[in-house]
């Protein structure tokens, strides 16, 4: 299923993988590695560099999509799985460029549910998250960590008593798929984090994204995001530790 939803032979991926929403990042990778190699499938999008060891995958929005790629990687036993996604800021501290990498997740989203029990935490793997972070202090980005909120209510910015749960919550930030692909990627024996980019502040005046300011948050800040991820999985393919799972 993989090959067919990705348009790529399972031999074509490698080892670290980056998992992103949006066409741009695509873009970017193909234009900063020279030798991507470039497929669309049925439902998602790849691109491959055997000289960074890194291949990337678009699939789409949204919680189902997320935990349906979580599972689908796991036929290639990769050593490691990044996502890079957007967020909303909740936290009054957070502005838009700010990294998020968040060690665990609300799973409001509703597709985790159906991988485990409602009590169990959406967890990353904490050892991709420490070379996430070892890659972004040694480019000199500051980066918050903490929990975010997960979920499938697009337009929650428009209701107060979703805004007010969020803040009772304690959360930095909200969006729409890394519950579902902690949960995805764990029962599946998957090595999975996350390096999220605040991209709006709905809770603020005048914070709520438009056409405009999403390209704006395109042009300023997806190519450091990219090629932090891109140096992340790169690099790990080398210096990164292995991770033991356990067996249930």
């Amino acid at each position: 299923m993989l090959e067919r939803y990705t348009g790529h032979s399972i031999e074509d991926f490698e080892q670290q993988i980056i998992l992103t929403n949006f066409h741009y990042y695509m873009e970017r990778f193909n234009v900063l590695l020279d030798d991507a190699h470039y497929t669309k499938g049925s439902a998602f999008k790849a691109s491959s560099s055997k000289k960074a060891k890194v291949t990337i995958v678009e699939f789409g929005v949204g919680s189902a999509m997320a935990a349906l790629i979580g599972e689908l990687v796991s036929v290639v036993s990769p050593k490691a799985v990044l996502f890079l996604g957007l967020a909303g800021s909740v936290h009054p501290s957070l502005k838009v460029g700010d990294f998020v990498l968040p060690i665990a997740s609300v799973r409001a989203e509703g597709v985790s549910d159906h991988f485990l029990p409602p009590q169990v935490p959406a967890l990353p793997t904490f050892k991709v998250q420490k070379f996430v972070s070892q890659i972004l202090v040694e480019h000199g980005h500051d980066y918050r960590t903490g929990t975010i909120h997960s979920t499938d209510f697009r337009f929650w910015e428009f209701d107060d008593r979703f805004k007010q749960n969020l803040i009772e919550e304690r959360v930095l930030a909200v969006e729409m798929e890394t519950a579902a692909l902690f949960t995805a990627c764990f029962v599946s024996k998957v090595n999975i984090g996350a390096l999220l980019l605040i991209s709006d502040c709905p809770l603020k005046k005048g914070g709520i994204k438009t056409k405009n300011s999403a390209k704006e948050v395109f042009r300023k800040y997806t190519d450091i995001h990219i090629e932090l991820g891109i140096e992340a999985m790169a690099d790990i393919a080398d210096r990164g530790e292995k991770v033991r799972h356990y067996n249930w």
